[in-house]
């Protein structure tokens, strides 16, 4: 594995990913649309707190200096803000080697 896909599958340091990456992704693979921040949180019954953090973690931003793996970005439409999987998510979705 590249160093940069290594860095960009493991972003945190470890070879695990949150146990909510996966079914986030998935989620979203299944709207091409996007899906609202409040349906994601009652989809995978988590806090709209831990939804925040995780979507932070595998988005683009950059945390600590280091760029995220821009597997999803958050929009906003209108007063609704959404997530969407981005290209390199799907591209991810498609790779088993960056599994927890």
């Amino acid at each position: 594995m590249s160093r940069s896909r290594r860095r960009a599958c493991d972003r945190r340091g470890t070879s695990a990913l949150s146990e909510l990456t996966e079914p986030l992704l998935a989620a979203l693979a299944d709207a091409p649309e996007g899906v609202s921040l409040p349906r994601l949180c009652k989809r995978l019954r988590v806090r709209m707190s831990v939804l925040l953090r995780e979507l932070a973690w595998i988005g683009e931003a950059a945390i600590g200096g280091q760029a995220g793996p821009g597997w999803v970005r958050v929009e906003t439409r209108g007063e609704s803000q959404v997530a969407v999987l981005t290209e390199r998510g799907r591209e991810r979705l498609q790779r088993p080697d960056c599994g927890a």
